[in-house]
């Protein structure tokens, strides 16, 4: 008897009187072409030079010119959410990602992960036939499910992929990327003082995956998603990149903010009748800036143009691979952006993104004399307000927002095979769920109703496929509604009308003010029809409920920053007060390595060798972080305060042979104490003035620091040379007053004595 219940030969008692039969390969339609999605991250509306700006992206533009510019796309206004309606086609919250993947609040709509109702887009093309891969960012999976225990079903390769090269958090240094290769881990893979750039190197891995397929299968087809870290913080890029934009933005974001808006509409993106609205709350007009502030704004504007350009450089290095190896031609490409320009610069930029995770603002004269490192290794840099404005001319606000800055985004589309009119624009309304049930249309794939076991939720994006039609040129959106919440912010599209609030953290949602819009006639929002026609308002502001229920928007929740960090979900690594690790073992990331931010902690390290030196635990980067090491023979504890180097060294040498290696910390109110242990022996106090709560978006890593180098002290990697048995890490419970240090101290040294 055959295992095989459907297979259809015949068997007999001898070959002679047998029949063999093999079943049909699956194959997609006939003609199906490759799909490319590229996404950029916090690119404005106004960022692509076909889009408006004066920074290059020739290789976007000629995309455009050869294909078509939607001036009417929407996205969530956040990164994960974005990613999760493009991949199923679904509102974000309906499939369980309101905020980022990081984020797990215990409701259904903001879980962290893409619930199995919603297959993506990846699983049902690669059931259909086509092979699939993903490079760059993900920031799909909770990121308490990203240790070496996984569970890996939210990973890439367990939601579609075949392959996945790139990083898993939202964001990562260009220079030193926390990279994995499928389901673990790896290493920068240039040794330390070469040339390296994670744009660059996932584009060379994505050219490797589709070369290595149409090698080996050309008939198969592709579905290549490619997500760039660009451009959002830290914006980096190559120096000659940094070096071409110095003094282009001299004249000013307000100068530069009209330009851009003049060319948008010789171009056509905007219509005619389009007004800039004033500037957006907590932007000073750039004659009101100081020298300083002005030198400043500057440099951080030039680091994010030529971080763009650089990105535009490596799509068109993908489009001319595509095109010498004969695939571009039946090619579906999309480029687009996840969400808005950022705001999370704030008034007048920063040079380490962590500062203002921590609440601690930049300090003007210190930036300034750093100027130099903006947009290279030593710089985690965010520019201000008043250049993401620009970004989103001419829309109101930015990332996060549900107003058109945060939300209406650039979207080309470019398949020489089928489009007929090139350089044209489209002015449909449409959204990021869109993309899914488009592809499909296009590719001749229909969604499944039940995908391995599990019904799945309809498909509530609607196909963009009619708009490439030349015919339909002119033609209505065939979208009706679009609900947008985030962060509490809350916005709802319906037939042209547009009614939208914009939160204040604090207030209640009942104090909202509600602004109403005829997108129609005012495409950048500048004359709020509330108080004219208040029934059209409250027509849509109960939608606005309604749709909001029907989705699983609710319930509202303005959390963000506070959700870092906080309260781990049962079973989570972080989810304890204690962790011992067995080194060697793979880099730990920050979201699942021991939960010592904004706590008195300590950490032992058992060790063995007969000349100790090097790295025992490193956390962090150049920016900030701590480092516990050996150097020239003392114990030495780095507690990198962006930038700002507080350092505890043993009194006495590390012996050789084996010793117990550890540090002992105490946060006192908002500031901290720490101090070396050396076989029970303590070093030097060093006083630390502030105690971060967000220490790095960047993972520990033990026995070598193969990232930037945490410490000052050292020249990364700077492995350990000897063998490390175990690390262990514990945690105090709560944070002390002053009159308590004596106490805990005492508690934690016991602690350290601990098995």
């Amino acid at each position: 008897m055959s295992a095989a219940s459907d297979w259809k030969g015949r068997i007999g008692r001898t070959l002679a009187d047998s029949e063999p039969w093999w079943p049909e390969p699956v194959r997609p339609p006939a003609g199906a072409p490759d799909v490319v999605v590229i996404v950029l991250d916090d690119t404005g509306f106004a960022h692509f030079g076909c889009y408006g700006s004066t920074i290059e992206t020739p290789n976007i533009d000629r995309l455009a010119a050869n294909g078509l510019r939607f001036a009417n796309f929407h996205t969530t206004a956040l990164c994960s959410p974005t990613r999760a309606a493009l991949l199923t086609g679904r509102n974000h919250h309906t499939v369980g990602m309101r905020g980022l993947s990081n984020w797990n609040t215990g409701f259904p709509n903001c879980t962290g992960r893409i619930t199995k109702q919603a297959a993506t887009l990846a699983e049902v093309l690669r059931d259909a036939g086509y092979a699939t891969f993903a490079t760059g960012k993900w920031h799909l999976t909770p990121m308490s499910d990203t240790s070496a225990a996984g569970p890996y079903d939210q990973w890439p390769l367990g939601r579609g992929f075949d392959r996945f090269y790139g990083f898993m958090q939202g964001e990562t240094d260009q220079f030193f990327p926390e990279l994995y290769r499928d389901n673990q881990p790896v290493g920068r893979p240039v040794p330390h003082g070469q040339r390296y750039h994670v744009s660059e190197d996932i584009v060379d891995e994505s050219q490797r995956y589709v070369r290595e397929l149409v090698s080996a299968v050309p008939e198969k087809p592709f579905f290549l998603y490619l997500a760039f870290g660009a451009t959002h913080a830290p914006h980096q890029a190559p120096p000659e990149y940094l070096a071409k934009y110095r003094g282009c933005f001299d004249r000013g974001w307000d100068a530069v903010r009209d330009e851009w808006f003049a060319r948008q509409k010789s171009l056509g993106v905007v219509p005619a009748n389009t007004n800039l609205p004033p500037r957006n709350p907590g932007v000073r007009p750039w004659a009101d800036l100081s020298a300083d502030e002005k030198r400043l704004a500057l440099r951080l504007q030039e680091a994010f143009a030529a971080f763009l350009d650089h990105t535009d450089t490596q799509i068109g290095r993908l489009v001319q691979f595509l095109a010498g190896i004969g695939r571009l031609e039946n090619t579906l490409l999309l480029v687009m952006s996840d969400n808005g320009a950022s705001q999370e610069g704030g008034p007048i930029g920063v040079l380490d993104t962590m500062r203002s995770f921590n609440g601690v603002p930049e300090r003007l004269d210190e930036a300034v004399r750093r100027l130099d490192d903006i947009g290279g290794p030593n710089s985690n840099a965010n520019y201000p307000w008043g250049w993401a404005q620009a970004g989103n001319t001419p829309l109101k606000r930015y990332k996060q927002n549900t107003h058109g800055g945060g939300i209406r985004d650039p979207l080309v589309v470019h398949w020489p095979a089928r489009l007929r009119d090139g350089g044209a624009i489209r002015r449909q309304f449409h959204h990021v769920s869109d993309v899914m049930p488009t592809v499909l249309e296009l590719v001749g794939v229909s969604a499944p109703e039940v995908y391995r076991g599990v019904p799945q939720l309809p498909i509530s994006g609607t196909s963009m496929a009619y708009a490439l039609d030349p015919a339909n040129a002119d033609a209505p959106t065939r979208k009706d509604t679009q609900l947008f919440e985030m962060l509490g912010h809350r916005g709802i599209w319906h037939r042209g009308w547009k009614a939208v609030a914009h939160h204040e953290r604090g207030k209640s949602f009942d104090d909202d003010v509600w602004e109403l819009y005829h997108l129609a006639d005012d495409f950048s929002e500048c004359h709020d029809l509330a108080a004219k026609d208040p029934d059209k308002l409250r027509e849509l502001v109960d939608l606005w409920w309604a749709e909001a229920g029907r989705v699983g928007a609710l319930p509202l929740d303005e959390r963000s920053g506070e959700l870092f960090g906080g309260t781990p979900p049962p079973g989570s690594p972080r989810a304890r007060r204690r962790w011992v690790y067995y080194p060697p073992v793979a880099h730990v990331n920050s979201d699942v390595a021991p939960a010592i931010g904004s706590r008195s902690f300590t950490i032992e390290a058992e060790v063995e060798a007969e000349r100790p030196d090097g790295v025992i635990v490193a956390t962090g980067s150049c920016h900030s972080g701590l480092a516990l090491y050996v150097r020239d023979g003392t114990l030495r504890f780095d507690y990198n305060l962006f930038g700002h180097h507080f350092r505890a060294v043993s009194r006495g040498r590390v012996p050789a042979g084996r010793a117990n290696l550890g540090v002992v910390f105490t946060r006192i109110d908002r500031n901290a104490t720490a101090k070396v242990v050396v076989n029970g022996e303590e070093g030097a106090e060093v006083a630390i003035p502030f105690v971060m709560r967000m220490i790095s978006s960047n993972g520990m890593d033990l026995g070598h620091n193969p990232g930037s180098a945490v410490s000052d002290d050292y020249a990364a990697p700077f492995p350990f040379a000897g063998r490390i048995e175990r690390v262990t890490f514990a945690t105090a419970r709560r944070v002390v007053a002053a009159h308590e240090r004596d106490a805990q101290r005492a508690e934690q040294r016991t602690e350290m004595g601990r098995e």
